[in-house]
């Protein structure tokens, strides 16, 4: 008798699993105050910083799991260093992307329009935290900075300085946040109105996710938006990794004037709908952050001339 093929590992369905699992206990890990190490960032074993899907994953791995370091590597890195992982660690998928040339003799009708030699593809690796192997040098191991303590209901100079640079529209008034798109502007509480300023820098940072939507700036669209749609549920899961990229830079986690059941089903009813989304919207979060670093940076910059 034919033994069964062992069925191929689906690395979008268990990611998107995983992360439906975590939300269906009602508490989001990245929005949990975090400092590991001496970077905010989880990095490769090199130093090299994480980005968008991956950064997203393994921050939230680290929560969950209480690492203290921020560096992941693979089993065969931590060979290299001569280094041994752990009997019983688990490992964290990761994933990267990629471009194959096609066949030449692939029908033409089914070629990519934009580049008919190539196809992209996702394939994922498995990797380690550093807490996770024995025998690494101290350098894997760095101690975390200390932690700010910073001023009731004032603001923060270095956030303060980043979020004006932008050069938004912004209006600090009422008690409600949002971004109203016919208009291009921001509305935000007033800093008063928080008694951790870095909440406040966390919504204003959420907004100005939203904020880079239009056509003019990333052009970001998933459908027709409305309140507790689907495509309105898409673009708030891009605003909130949005903040969490930022806060990782800034120095803030992510914060919303509201999460409640109703949030946490939003994420879960797209996630359900399609296993992909995760990493296209951690992708356009990425995008969102970018731009919004360097229209800081240009802002700055222009001041200083």
């Amino acid at each position: 008798m034919a033994k069964s093929k062992k069925p191929k590992f689906d690395v979008a369905a268990s990611i998107t699993n995983e992360l439906i699992e975590i939300i269906d206990r009602g508490v989001l890990p990245w929005r949990k105050p975090w400092q590991v190490g001496s970077s905010a960032v989880p990095l490769r074993h090199g130093g090299e910083p994480y980005q968008g899907i991956n950064n997203f994953l393994l921050t939230m791995r680290t929560m969950v799991a209480g690492y203290t370091s921020p560096y992941w590597m693979t089993l065969r890195q931590a060979n290299e260093l001569d280094a041994k992982i752990i009997k019983g660690s688990k490992s964290s998928v990761v994933v990267y992307y990629g471009t194959a040339e096609r066949d030449r003799n692939e029908d033409a009708s089914e070629a990519d329009t934009n580049d008919p030699k190539s196809i992209p593809f996702m394939k994922s690796y498995r990797v380690f935290n550093a807490d996770q192997i024995e025998g690494l040098d101290a350098r894997f191991h760095p101690a975390p900075p200390d932690v700010l303590d910073y001023p009731e209901r004032a603001p923060i100079p270095h956030m303060q300085a980043f979020f004006e640079a932008i050069g938004a529209t912004v209006s600090f008034s009422g008690r409600e946040a949002c971004y109203v798109p016919t208009l291009d502007k921001i509305y935000m509480p007033p800093i008063e109105l928080f008694e951790d300023p870095r909440n406040f820098y966390a919504v204003w940072g959420h907004e100005l996710g939203h904020w880079t939507k239009p056509r003019h700036r990333l052009n970001r669209s998933y459908g027709d938006a409305r309140f507790g749609n689907t495509a309105y549920a898409r673009e708030e899961i891009v605003a909130e990794l949005c903040t969490v990229f930022l806060g990782q830079k800034l120095g803030f986690s992510a914060h919303t004037l509201e999460l409640n059941a109703a949030y946490l089903d939003n994420w879960i009813r797209v996630l359900r709908s399609d296993k992909r989304a995760i990493f296209k919207h951690a992708a356009d979060a990425q995008k969102a952050c970018d731009y919004l670093i360097a229209a800081s940076e240009a802002g700055q910059g222009a001041e200083a001339a």
